[in-house]
């Protein structure tokens, strides 16, 4: 990540602490694999900020790198001046997340020398930053050393807020087919979502058959795509024909995609693919998702938004789940199911099989593709996105689990998942008309994904802890 660094300042306190301050930290972001933009001292006193004139240098420096920069870094050395950190952030011009940082003072160098005061002027910066409508992070202790593993893991989860927000903002998804006409629930709002920068880009499922069967069995896109096809996960039984069809379809959907530039995509199956073409497009979109280019399926476009927003604050593949069934009598634990196109990542153990539940009404031979396995034990986060038509905006829910070894016998792709107070997160779904979708990524990364929707992206969201 790359961010622009604020080293506040105030005359009256003492200023050497910016200058050792700035090299603290510039070296700590840079140890955690960072690049900087920072003023230097030869653009103002010590590369701090405290005057007008300075803040407008620092400004011109953001301006010059905005669009490699992520997100700002305000820290106070000593004091800092209030008002020049607001008038820098400003004058950037740069509508980027912000994360407000104070150094601690030392008990035995409590002297007029050496201290900082910043305890006090953290308060007084967030709250000119308030006054001047600019949305800022904080650390979780209101003073750390930039040497401290507990802001070692506070600029891990900040990068991870910067990454959501700049994934999300211009967001492009494939919106491949149409809606299946039996799944109302995942109906959704273009508009809703291009009035907060995500643009859902249509093609019709004619368009990318036709592009398929136009495809010649030898040409060479469809002899690496069945290569990387059967590398990925063991086919089994699956016949040539159908691996040859997966090929095709795979091509001509990444061929669309890099064409329409699209970064996701939600693809129509249920049961035009397999009625019409043959196969089903699960291994193609596994495929897809582990290469974290999330894609769900029956054209849930906000279920494809919200694995791209957990893919990007944890930097791993995302899935696509149902809430599906309790297990047994226990209130906190779960099935999530999927017929299946999770991502391999999630599997223990994997392998190529066939849609056993949409082979009883367009035959076996019709549903070859799907992947299947147990979904791993370990952390996950959940998290939904949905546009809300009659209030005109994105409002979700995220949450923290596990998944859990407990014993369970089924087909597709499924786990056993473990949420506290699973009940009321349950009846909150269900009282405010959520989608029994549910985006899933083996990681812990909730705390990120809502500090970016809800703060930086004006989003209505419920967190679930």
């Amino acid at each position: 990540m790359t961010f622009g660094l604020i080293v506040g300042n105030r005359g009256f306190f003492p200023d050497h602490l910016a200058r050792s301050g700035r090299e603290q930290m510039i070296a700590a972001l840079e140890a955690a694999g960072h690049r900087v933009v920072v003023p230097g001292p030869e653009d103002t006193k010590y590369g701090a900020v405290e005057t007008r004139a300075e803040a407008k240098k620092c400004a011109e420096i953001f301006r010059a790198h905005a669009a490699e920069i992520d997100g700002i870094i305000v820290t106070l050395p000593n004091f800092g001046d209030e008002k020049t950190v607001a008038e820098t952030i400003r004058l950037s011009g740069l509508n980027v997340p912000v994360l407000v940082h104070a150094f601690p003072d030392e008990a035995g160098r409590m002297t007029v020398a050496d201290r900082r005061d910043s305890f006090c002027g953290k308060m007084s910066v967030c709250n000119n930053l308030r006054q001047y409508g600019i949305p800022y992070s904080l650390t979780t202790l209101h003073t750390e050393s930039p040497d401290s593993d507990v802001f070692r893991r506070d600029i891990e989860w900040f990068a991870a807020v910067c990454r959501v927000v700049r994934g999300l903002r211009g967001l492009r998804v494939g919106a491949i087919g149409a809606r299946p006409a039996a799944f109302n629930t995942v109906r959704f709002s273009e508009k809703i979502l291009e009035s907060y920068g995500i643009t859902v880009e249509p093609v019709d499922l004619s368009e990318i058959f036709g592009r398929a069967w136009r495809l010649a069995d030898d040409a060479e896109p469809v002899r690496k795509k069945l290569e990387e096809i059967r590398n990925y996960v063991p086919t089994g039984g699956t016949p040539e024909e159908a691996l040859l069809r997966m090929a095709k379809l795979g091509v001509a959907i990444e061929e669309w995609m890099a064409a329409a530039e699209v970064t996701i995509s939600a693809v129509q199956c249920w049961t035009s693919l397999e009625q019409y073409y043959g196969v089903v497009p699960c291994t193609l979109m596994s495929m897809m998702s582990n290469r974290l280019m999330s894609s769900a399926c029956e054209v849930d476009i906000p279920g494809a938004i919200a694995m791209h927003a957990l893919r990007l604050a944890s930097g791993t593949p995302s899935a696509l789940l149902d809430w599906n069934n309790n297990y047994g009598d226990d209130p906190d634990k779960a099935v999530c199911f999927h017929c299946s196109n999770l991502p391999k990542h999630f599997f223990a153990d994997v392998r190529m099989d066939f849609q056993e539940i949409i082979a009883g009404s367009v035959g076996k031979e019709n549903t070859f593709g799907t992947v299947v396995g147990r979904v791993k034990s370990g952390p996950v986060t959940f998290a939904r996105f949905s546009t809300d038509d009659r209030a005109g905006r994105i409002r979700g829910y995220v949450g923290q689990g596990r998944f859990t070894d407990d014993p369970l016998e089924t087909f597709g792709g499924a786990g056993v998942i473990e949420v506290p107070r699973m009940q009321e997160l349950l009846r909150y779904i269900c009282e405010n008309g959520f989608e029994h979708h549910v985006a899933a990524n083996l990681s812990e990364c909730a705390a990120a994904v809502y500090e970016a929707t809800t703060k930086y992206l004006g989003w209505e969201m419920y967190w679930h802890r």
